[in-house]
């Protein structure tokens, strides 16, 4: 078997024994694998309906996504405050740990606690970081943005995506002041939970490790 301590790495290991409810396993050295994208993208993804937000956090982790940062849109159907926002916190890090042993990965995305979507809007910039949020009606497509920055080992975007209604104006306009960028993702109008999606892979195709020089696709 292969164990990780999500900080990067991994060990082989044998299990060697069961007691009681635990395993018993001997290490066969460690390996320095890392599987993660050159960009570290952080996906601020509006609240979505049930299963809807569980999906969404396993494929984003599936995608190589570094942060998950569940926000409160006007339009989200779902509100999350206090100890049940707590306890669905500690749900999606237990998807964000399984999706990891499924596809590989060794580093575990950090999930933070739901906040209001303009207070978040409203915290500084952390450093230089591309922001892109998806809208219908942007003239603006992913490949036609310049992509230097982002090509670089170390480079990171932050990607919003709206609920099931979408952002409301007013959550538009404070993105753009916030530096945010608007994108579409073609011709067709996109569910919430088809949208992050479809935009991360886009996005990793495009700058992180989807690209034709490191992988297969």
């Amino acid at each position: 078997m292969t164990l990780f301590d999500g900080t990067g790495g991994e060990y082989d290991a044998r299990i060697v024994g069961v007691a009681g409810s635990q395993l018993v396993v001997e290490l066969h050295g460690w390996l320095p694998r890392e599987r993660e994208s050159p960009l570290a993208v952080t996906l601020i993804q509006a609240l979505q309906v049930g299963a809807k937000m569980d999906l969404t956090v396993q494929k984003a982790v599936e995608l190589g996504v570094a942060r998950i940062v569940p926000v409160v849109s006007q339009r989200s159907v779902v509100a999350l405050a206090g100890e049940r926002a707590a306890r669905r916190v500690e749900h999606w890090r237990a998807i964000v740990l399984a999706a990891c042993a499924q596809c590989g990965r060794n580093r575990v995305p950090e999930v933070a606690l739901p906040e209001r979507l303009d207070v978040w809007l409203a915290r500084p910039v952390d450093g230089d970081i591309q922001r892109l949020v998806l809208s219908p009606r942007a003239t603006c497509s992913l490949a036609m943005l310049p992509s230097p920055v982002l090509a670089q080992a170390g480079g990171r975007l932050e990607l919003l995506v709206g609920a099931e209604g979408g952002l409301a104006p007013e959550e538009a306009q404070l993105a753009e002041l916030a530096g945010f960028i608007s994108v579409r993702l073609g011709p067709r109008v996109l569910r919430t939970e088809t949208a992050g999606l479809a935009a991360l892979a886009a996005i990793q195709f495009l700058w992180g490790d989807l690209k034709e020089e490191t992988t297969d696709v």
